[in-house]
């Protein structure tokens, strides 16, 4: 099962939608941090598509663990980014930088993935692109 987990996260280093859409189940429930919840592969790709749109994102220190008996699997890892264009609601992009830890829960069926869950702590992301210096 974490082998899927791992397929979709090189995926995303990548910049590889379509690769991440594979590793999806058609039905896909994605969970984005403090938004509501898109269902089925067509949302997943727009807001993939939005994001690339407003960010460059690395993942590093992927640390994926496995419930195989369960169905389900999560991810702990650092994202390096730089916020390209502005998100509504969101402060003003200037290419600031920032560093966040995060974290993924994964519902895996038939070896797919059926549900992607992200948290991360949106305070830390605006004070860092916040901040006058764009770090």
């Amino acid at each position: 099962m974490s082998h899927v987990v791992k397929r979709y996260f090189d995926a995303f280093n990548a910049g590889d939608i379509a690769g991440m859409l594979d590793c999806l189940t058609e039905d896909v429930a994605h969970h984005v941090n403090e938004g509501d919840v898109r269902h089925g592969k067509a949302a997943f790709e727009s807001f993939c598509a939005h994001m690339n749109r407003c960010y460059r994102e690395n993942l590093t220190d992927i640390l994926v663990f496995d419930a195989p008996d369960q169905g389900r699997a999560a991810a702990e890892y650092v994202v390096h980014g730089t916020y390209l264009a502005t998100d509504d609601g969101l402060p003003d992009a200037r290419g600031q930088n920032y560093l966040l830890t995060a974290g993924s829960f994964f519902d895996v069926t038939e070896g797919r993935i059926s549900r992607v869950t992200t948290r991360y702590n949106l305070s830390d992301w605006i004070a860092q692109v916040s901040a006058t210096d764009g770090a």
